[in-house]
């Protein structure tokens, strides 16, 4: 934080931009992300990073997804795509299925790890 204080409050007296970056041997882009990020929010906190989650295509759909694979536990994620187009009119990729199921905790594998069937 007290970089980004320091480097905006020499912009602020009256200096380059580029003088800036120079002086305090950051990129001229910080320099300018810094005074942006000063103007438009008063502050020099870092904004959020990454997505927030929960406003996917699926988020509407979860509560279905966990009552379906109650229901049918050994649906494949293509049986599931193909419902979900089928019952909802929604074109979905099956790896966000995937990834809706993990978040639920829905993951198995068929077999476990120890009990592999051996070739005769």
């Amino acid at each position: 934080m007290a970089l980004r204080e320091r480097v905006v409050a020499f912009v602020e007296e009256g200096h380059s931009r580029r003088a800036a970056a120079a002086r305090f041997r950051v990129s001229v882009k910080f320099v300018n992300d810094m005074v942006i990020l000063k103007h438009e929010t008063g502050g020099l906190e870092p904004r959020r990073q990454g997505n927030r989650g929960g406003h996917g295509k699926l988020a509407r759909l979860r509560g279905w997804i966990v009552a379906r694979m109650a229901a049918k536990p050994d649906l494949t994620l293509d049986d599931l795509v193909l419902e979900i187009a089928d019952e909802h009119q929604m074109t979905v990729h099956r790896v966000s299925v995937w990834r809706t199921l993990r978040s639920l905790g829905l993951t198995h594998k068929k077999r476990p790890s120890g009990r592999r069937t051996k070739a005769a």
